[in-house]
């Protein structure tokens, strides 16, 4: 097998360490690994943050080595080698995808993916998922096809602000004759301190935010930066190959031991990284020596250094580009539970497109005399690219089939279902548009009247009227809100008051669970529960409390350990008979709302593929009894009435996609608002029925 030096190494006038090769082989095996699904390799993801030690060494060796020789960075001359080494392959992969996108995905998931692409394309996926990830109503979505490439903005992002710094923070000294180093460890240091600080502090409170935030990983970028700016490292030569040892320890245990449950980056980040950093100093020590990286058999570089192994690190790039897509749309065409074998074979298979792209695309276009000798080609090759991958997103999203939206007279919803004993097989409009639907929130939540994951305090949420003789009260987390329309309608047609009282994750029983978004406990929610509860007890005597809540949390035992199964659901069914005994004994009437069925299936992204084949997009409703503790605590309640929409939305069993022209779900569990308020009728019959009116 052919040996070849790393690029950035080859222009830096450095030695070429094969070593580094090789652990890029250990990074991008991890990933691959994890993300095929293999059960004792769930902490693989790790490799990414190896990568991040690698490319900080790397670039930052590369502009120590130029600012050496010349006193100066030619940042036209760094920026061009790093269009032609990530660009071309880069739009050939986001244009593969848009087009495997178009054949594969429905009109809304392309419409998505469309956005995903472009952020891609400008560097800044990684804040477009971030975004994502503290989105509550964006949890129950598909991942993305180039979902992963959030590591690569980050990488890019550095490379954009790094060589300027460098070159601002030296400028005084460089001018005075005097040693930048001392100046580059300050600047160094204060990136490394503030951005390990802030990752920790950010991982505890936000966990799913911090792991694309460019200022929490910025440190893993910073300790590859100081490792080239230590230089030269003399170590006893059984010293050195002890600590490649202890790195390769670090990363697999990381590797092995991590999982989903693992709260990161955060402290946790500090084991692959100082892991990788170890591998490096040591191959820097053992480069002093005789024999150098590889002379010492029974050392990690020596390994690290075997043709297969430098292999598979040299193509790394190019695996780790086209793995994720392979793996998604896999799941496309045979579910998105992929089996272990399943995902092991598309990673195998996306080794193809690995090895075609980096022998014709990649290695070529970064070794080309032209683009070496003449920077500003390459510089227009790199922009080229980015216009290339931006074109192609936009023209995804301009190329999706319109569907028209009904007139909202044209739209009766769960009116329609004595007329409709089968589910609505087509429509020639439909309301919201599948297109859209996410945003079919109802107005409360554009107001601001479901409090975020962060927050403990409601706003002042009030409708209908002001000094109205009775006064509701919407009270729960978004399958509450989610009733806001169908309640507003009822208000509004007495005259009442209306306060709501809604928080993302938060359920209204009386128990402390765990942030899906988070993926930690949410002592939020449970001060602002309080909060509300003091609320109700405090306000009108005239109040009805109408409850309602997803029953698919996670809750906390006694003892702080998370419950499952049938010790979850009761866990769940007395806190929510504390609740309800709570409001009473403070004088309001209580209701709870039946939460409704969820779908495997992202509905309007199954509507919006085929709207001649509605019944398709339809569901059997499941009966779980551990998902059925809010009927249980109702009956158990004295007082309480129980309503239940099952009847509108699953008639016969079977939860329609479309009724009366109303798209049911805005994703998977959450109804559109305006579906949700053709249910009015069926509200106030059930009020009129319990004496509530």
């Amino acid at each position: 097998m052919e040996s070849r030096k790393n690029p950035d190494e080859a222009e830096s006038g450095r030695s070429f360490r094969p070593d580094i090769e090789g652990l890029r082989a250990i990074a991008i095996v991890a990933v691959l690994l994890c993300h095929a699904g293999v059960p004792f390799l769930a902490g693989g993801y790790v490799g990414v943050d190896v990568f991040f030690v690698i490319s900080g060494f790397l670039i930052t060796k590369l502009l120590l080595g130029e600012l050496d020789r010349s006193g100066t960075i030619s940042l036209r001359g760094f920026y061009a080698r790093r269009a032609k080494r990530l660009l071309p392959l880069s739009a050939i992969l986001l244009t593969t995808v848009g087009i495997l996108s178009m054949i594969l995905l429905s009109p809304l998931r392309n419409t998505e993916v469309a956005g995903d692409i472009t952020a891609s394309a400008l560097y800044v996926a990684n804040w477009h998922f971030a975004a994502q990830s503290v989105d509550y109503f964006a949890q129950g979505l598909e991942p993305s096809p180039v979902l992963h490439l959030w590591s690569l903005a980050i990488e890019e992002q550095f490379y954009l602000v790094w060589p300027g710094l460098m070159l601002t923070v030296t400028w005084f000294w460089r001018r005075r004759g005097k040693s930048v180093r001392p100046v580059l460890w300050v600047a160094l240091a204060l990136i490394l301190a503030g951005s390990l600080i802030y990752g920790v502090v950010l991982t505890d409170d936000k966990p799913a935010f911090a792991y694309f935030d460019t200022f929490a990983r910025a440190w893993e970028l910073g300790l590859g930066a100081a490792l080239a700016l230590a230089g030269t490292v003399r170590l006893p030569k059984l010293s050195a190959v002890a600590l490649g040892w202890i790195g390769v320890a670090a990363i697999v245990y990381a590797s092995f031991t991590f999982t989903a449950e693992t709260s990161f980056p955060g402290t946790a980040a500090l084991i692959p990284t100082l892991g990788a950093a170890a591998l490096i100093l040591s191959g820097t020590a053992l480069a002093e020596t005789v024999g150098g990286v590889t002379g010492f058999k029974a050392g990690a570089g020596w390994i690290l250094s075997l043709p297969p192994v430098r292999y598979v690190g040299r193509i790394s790039y190019s695996w780790y580009l086209w793995h994720w897509p392979f793996l998604v749309f896999a799941a496309a065409i045979w579910g998105p539970r992929l089996s272990v074998a399943a995902g092991l074979a598309a990673v195998a298979a996306s080794w193809v497109p690995t090895q075609v792209t980096h022998m014709l695309v990649e290695d070529p276009v970064r070794r080309a005399p032209t683009l070496k000798r003449l920077p500003n080609r390459a510089l227009a090759l790199g922009l080229a690219c980015t216009l290339i991958a931006v074109a192609v997103g936009i023209g995804l999203r301009a190329a999706q089939p319109s569907i028209s939206t009904a007139k909202i007279s044209d739209v009766p919803g769960a009116a329609a279902l004595p007329e409709q004993p089968t589910p609505q097989e087509t429509a020639t409009a439909l309301r919201p548009n599948p297109l859209k639907a996410r945003a079919d929130r109802g107005r409360s939540y554009y107001e601001g009247c479901m409090v975020g994951i962060p927050s403990t305090h409601s706003n002042r949420c009030f409708y209908g009227t002001p000094h109205g003789k009775k006064t509701i009260v919407l009270f729960g987390d978004s399958h509450a809100m989610q009733y806001f329309p169908t309640v507003e309608e009822m208000v509004e047609n007495h005259n009442w008051r209306l306060i709501v009282l809604t928080k993302a994750e938060c359920p209204p029983e009386e128990l402390e669970v765990k942030s899906m978004i988070e993926d930690r406990e949410y002592s939020q929610c449970d001060e602002w529960r309080q909060g509300a509860l003091e609320r109700i007890e405090t306000g009108d005597k005239n109040t009805t409390v109408i409850m309602s809540g997803d029953t698919e949390y996670t809750p906390y035992g006694p003892e702080g350990e998370e419950l499952s199964g049938d010790a979850a659901a009761e866990a769940m069914e007395a806190g929510y008979l504390r609740t309800l005994k709570r409001i009473q004994a403070a004088g309001p009437r209580t209701v709870v709302i039946r939460d409704n069925p969820t779908s495997v299936e992202d509905v309007p992204s199954c509507v919006s593929e085929d709207i001649e084949h509605l019944s398709r997009c339809s569901f059997p409703r499941k009966i779980e009894w551990d998902r059925e503790y809010d009927v249980r605590a109702a009956e158990r309640s004295p007082g309480t009435h129980l309503v239940s929409f099952i009847a509108d939305i699953c008639p016969g069993e079977i939860c329609r996609a479309v009724i009366g022209n109303a798209l049911t779900y805005r994703d998977k569990d959450h109804l559109t608002a305006t579906f949700a308020r053709t249910l009015e009728p069926m509200l106030e019959s059930d009020f009129r029925e319990d004496g509530l009116l």
